[in-house]
């Protein structure tokens, strides 16, 4: 590859390397933003219903997550990260349905429990009628997970860039006179 050419190669890895690290400052800018709003809300939540009323003590005894982190390869080979609403999953059951020994007559069953299905909204657990800022709240910080998911996939194309920056450097270095 001529010297030129890799020089021009460099030119343009350089500015989508420059035009992915403000992209990135961007988003990380708006990351804070969202979780700054969503902490103030949620202490506002908690000066409108009562310090007691919005805390650990309200979280429902199982949880399940709500959302995921997904991984994926972009076309470029590279992995792309994502959250997404989880699907709920009810675990299998192992051995058989039936109950080894039969039950004789005078014994009533027991129904067995269905799995519950999936749990609704998390406010729930704070009441029925929450306030609104404990919804600003929880908006704010899905809008900061989903951009979190944006800013590592951001990040891990920018240290992909970064490598092929100082291997065509590397290239350029060793084409100059004088180099040995």
């Amino acid at each position: 590859m001529a010297e030129a050419d890799l020089r021009a190669e460099s030119d343009a890895l350089l500015l989508q390397l420059l035009q992915d690290l403000e992209e990135l400052e961007g988003k990380r800018a708006a990351l804070n933003a969202r979780v700054e709003e969503g902490w103030f809300s949620l202490s506002k939540a908690r000066y409108t219903m009562g310090a007691k009323s919005v805390g650990p003590l309200q979280y429902a005894s199982s949880m399940v997550p709500h959302c995921c982190v997904h991984t994926g390869d972009t076309q470029d080979g590279l992995q792309k990260l994502w959250v997404a609403r989880a699907i709920p999953q009810i675990p299998e059951e192992l051995g058989p349905h039936e109950p080894a020994l039969r039950r004789r007559k005078g014994l009533p069953k027991t129904p067995e429990p269905e799995p519950s299905e999936a749990p609704g909204d998390p406010l729930n657990w704070f009441g029925i009628l929450v306030p609104h800022s404990l919804r600003q709240a929880q908006a704010s910080f899905k809008e900061g997970l989903q951009l979190a998911g944006d800013i590592a996939s951001l990040q891990i194309r920018i240290d992909w860039r970064q490598s092929q920056f100082r291997e065509l450097q590397k290239k350029l270095r060793q084409l100059e006179p004088g180099a040995a």
